[in-house]
């Protein structure tokens, strides 16, 4: 029988955790000492951070312990990437019932660890405590390396919407947990252990983006806080949305429009920008739509159909 939380303790936990995870360069002192240090070459520093609970966010019977800790970390660390940054360090507070078993602690470290070595970061330190069900508070941090941020409000008529990343398929894989369907693992794992393309912040910063976020909430949810912030309207072509066949397979047998989850599934953790029209997208980026005169989102000219994107409160 494997040991639990309280068979280990605090230290000992700490002690097992912390030796899951690589120190990249970014880290002066991590995980031992009564607080980090990260180099900040830049002088600033990007911060986000972002709440996961068990039952709300995740649940035991879907997603194992590593998976939940790749979701943790991706959800932080495109957040960074959105405004143009490198991922350099997380930082993760974790509670627990003291008779969780140790090893889905551990392997939630193994699947942060993973993670952040896809965006080149390192888990740089945290907090461990005790709770009636699992919650997660995820920091992370990363370097502009000289470049102003990407934020919502820079788009302007005329600029050019790219997405880099998938749409749809976490939300999809949701929908197939959620209905008992088998036969579809890769859009269930895209729901379990989402893969934004982190590297292509950066590269859409240094390509002159005017805008950017992750697609957090649904494209045309988080296209709407871009277009608000900016004062402009964004129009998305559906036929340039990539559904592919698994997507149309798994909406096809549960009786729904894919476009649905192209437009309102959240949790892909892709990136949407908006560019100069005189810049080429960046490799990995696909033109979607245009930045025009007015307010709002609309699709193929219209509002955007059915429900809306992600609510924390619904």
């Amino acid at each position: 029988m494997s040991p639990t939380l309280r068979d280990l303790g605090e230290f000992e936990l700490i002690r097992q955790l912390t030796a899951r995870f690589a120190r990249t360069s970014d880290v002066l002192v991590g995980p031992g000492d009564d607080a980090a240090v990260l180099a900040a070459a830049d002088g600033r520093v990007v911060v986000t951070t972002d709440l996961l609970l068990q039952g709300r966010h995740f649940r035991l019977d879907w997603s194992s312990g590593t998976d939940v800790g790749h979701k943790a970390a991706a959800q932080n660390l495109a957040d960074v990437a959105a405004m143009g940054a490198r991922p350099t360090g997380l930082f993760v507070g974790f509670a627990g019932p003291g008779q969780l078993d140790a090893a889905w602690a551990l392997a939630l470290a193994d699947g942060l660890a993973a993670e952040c070595a896809r965006a080149g970061a390192s888990v740089a330190g945290g907090d461990v405590s005790s709770a009636d069900s699992i919650m997660l508070g995820v920091t992370a941090l990363g370097d502009l390396a000289g470049r102003p941020p990407v934020l919502r409000s820079g788009a302007r008529p005329g600029d050019v919407v790219v997405l880099a990343g998938p749409v749809g398929h976490a939300e999809a894989g949701l929908a197939l947990l959620t209905a008992g369907r088998d036969g579809w693992e890769d859009l269930v794992a895209a729901h379990r252990r989402p893969r934004p393309p982190y590297r292509l912040g950066p590269v859409l910063a240094a390509a002159g983006a005017t805008a950017m976020c992750d697609v957090s909430d649904g494209l045309a949810q988080d296209l709407g806080h871009i277009a608000a912030a900016s004062g402009v309207r964004v129009e998305i072509r559906s036929a340039a949305l990539e559904i592919g066949p698994r997507m149309r397979s798994a909406a096809a047998a549960l009786g729904v429009d894919p476009l649905g989850w192209a437009l309102a599934g959240g949790e892909d953790h892709s990136l949407v920008a908006c560019l100069p029209p005189t810049v080429p997208p960046p490799a990995g980026c696909v033109p979607i739509g245009t930045v025009l005169l007015g307010d709002g989102v609309t699709v193929d000219g219209q509002p955007p159909a059915g429900p809306g994107g992600w609510n924390h409160f619904d």
